[in-house]
């Protein structure tokens, strides 16, 4: 593992460090980083040029820093960078690592043996694969994104309800269909030929830091390229520091960055977690008259009823207990979420509770804003 270094990542932060990744990383002070996106070399082993049925040439992967002499080479390359990664995060912070078939097995057994925690993997089916022009193997239509914590014991940032808003109210699930970079995204040279043969989509990265940061979090990009993280997070404001070994990419990036221009304050807060909320039990809303004792309280049919006690629990002929525990025992259930399942009559409909909850947390927000 690397050495703890101490010092402000202030002077680092929305850069792009031009330089080997290893020693760059080890510019960052520990346990400063919220998370790190890593798009590392490979190791595609091509050999000879790959072909079109017209015999016109595929524009491959070929460049020199995605070739590694053995396996056991870019297994000691992938445990450093990866130990670097692991000193910079913070105790709760998470990282993506996005591979092939050729490398992501590799990558994510060293991810466990230097006790990262996956929390999953996520598969990018892209909607526009390039081909199999030999016709001997299966269109290689995916990659894989291994998102882990620093460690078992982690609280990482999840945004759930941000993501299953963006996903029509349905839980995001971890198969992604999204096409590769093309048309305006893509960057060209000045021969009109791609600038970098692996950029990434924005589409993927908005993705990936909408799920897995806050506004204001440090994202870290070991393997910066052309500069996709950097750009996405400027506009999500999020913070970034960019690590590239080529100056031509890294200009390039800097370039894309500074033309980007950030969303509004109030457009890049992400739809916060229930379990984030201030906690309301029940018999704060009796006691500040939100419900009144005496109310009955229904299940949505309106077929089972309780009435509200002064010490915030239900009653029925028979049964008493709090909203939950007696909202189980009507129904004959182990547990029940009373928060949803007693409705109250208000203007002449029955509302859940919970958004009488829901009213309470508003009043207090603007109490204490």
């Amino acid at each position: 593992m690397g050495l703890e270094q101490k010092g402000d990542i202030s002077a680092l932060l929305n850069r792009v460090l031009v330089g080997d990744c290893l020693t760059e990383l080890r510019r960052i002070p520990s346990r400063s980083i919220d998370v790190v996106f890593a798009d590392p070399p490979y190791n595609l082993q091509l050999s000879g040029k790959l072909t079109r049925p017209d015999q016109s040439r595929v524009d491959g992967v070929d460049a020199a820093w995605d070739k590694f002499d053995s396996f056991a080479a870019y297994d000691r390359f992938t445990k450093a960078w990866l130990s670097e990664c692991r000193r910079v995060l913070k105790r709760d912070g998470t990282i993506w690592v996005i591979g092939s078939y050729h490398n992501i097995f590799r990558v994510g057994a060293i991810m466990q043996d230097l006790n990262f925690w996956i929390l999953n993997d996520v598969i990018w089916l892209k909607s526009n694969p390039m081909p199999n022009f030999r016709g001997r193997r299966f269109t290689n239509a995916h990659e894989t994104l291994i998102w882990a914590a620093r460690d078992k014991n982690s609280r990482y940032t999840f945004n759930y309800e941000a993501l299953k808003a963006l996903n029509d109210d349905k839980q995001m699930r971890s198969d992604w269909l999204l096409p590769l970079c093309t048309g305006q995204e893509r960057l060209r040279d000045e021969t009109g030929a791609k600038l970098h043969p692996t950029q990434k989509p924005e589409a993927l990265l908005y993705r990936v830091l909408l799920a897995s940061t806050k506004p204001g979090d440090i994202v870290l990009d070991p393997f910066f390229g052309t500069g996709t993280t950097g750009a996405v997070a400027k506009k999500l404001g999020r913070r970034f520091v960019g690590i590239e070994r080529d100056e031509r990419y890294a200009e390039e990036a800097r370039l894309r960055i500074e033309a980007i221009r950030p969303l509004p304050g109030q457009d890049i807060e992400v739809t916060k977690p229930k379990r984030a909320e201030p906690r309301v039990p029940f018999g704060v809303l009796v006691e500040q008259g939100f419900i009144r004792p005496g109310e009955v309280l229904t299940d949505a049919s309106g077929r089972l009823a309780a009435r509200v006690r002064a010490d915030g629990t239900l009653a029925t002929a028979d049964a008493t207990g709090s909203i939950h525990r007696l909202g189980a025992q009507v129904q004959g259930l182990q547990t029940c979420n009373g928060w949803t399942f007693w409705h109250v009559k208000r203007k002449g409909r029955l509302v859940p509770i919970d958004l009488i909850r829901q009213e309470y947390r508003q009043l207090l927000a603007k109490e204490t804003a």
